[in-house]
């Protein structure tokens, strides 16, 4: 009986000690965030891109569940080498970057090829330069 006894307490202590290790935060979704550094004078003709071709693909993405939301914001730079156009795009996990399939059918669907919309992404450089972009992924505290 003695044996059953202290293996009860040492579950129950691992199952304690499990709990009490638990983070206090669940992952949420992840949103990459894209710096652009508009041309000057080019701005109209890259927003028109975007509410164009950009647009369709990005309601499509979401559609398909691949996306939760895009965002444009515009930002004042410090200095002339920082992004003037923030893009950002929350899919609901990491596992949803996986999806390459999926996401090229959509932009095969828009652009007419994957070359076409390689080609396009190129041609976008005689009005704006990335700059660079980073994923974060929200923590949602407990």
């Amino acid at each position: 009986m003695f044996k059953y006894i202290a293996a009860l307490s040492i579950t129950l202590g691992l199952v304690a000690g499990a709990v009490a290790d638990e983070k206090p935060y669940k992952e949420g979704a992840v949103t990459n965030v894209a710096f652009i550094r508009v041309k000057d004078g080019k701005l109209l003709d890259y927003i028109a891109y975007l509410g164009g071709n950009y647009k369709q693909e990005m309601e499509a993405f979401k559609k398909a569940g691949l996306v939760t939301e895009y965002r444009i914001y515009q930002v004042a730079p410090r200095h002339p080498e920082d992004p003037n156009l923030i893009l950002t795009v929350t899919y609901p996990n990491y596992a949803a970057l996986d999806h390459h399939a999926d996401y090229d059918a959509i932009t095969i669907k828009i652009e007419g090829s994957l070359k076409q919309a390689d080609a396009s992404y190129g041609s976008r450089d005689s009005v704006r330069a990335v700059l660079g972009s980073e994923l974060v992924q929200e923590l949602i505290l407990k």
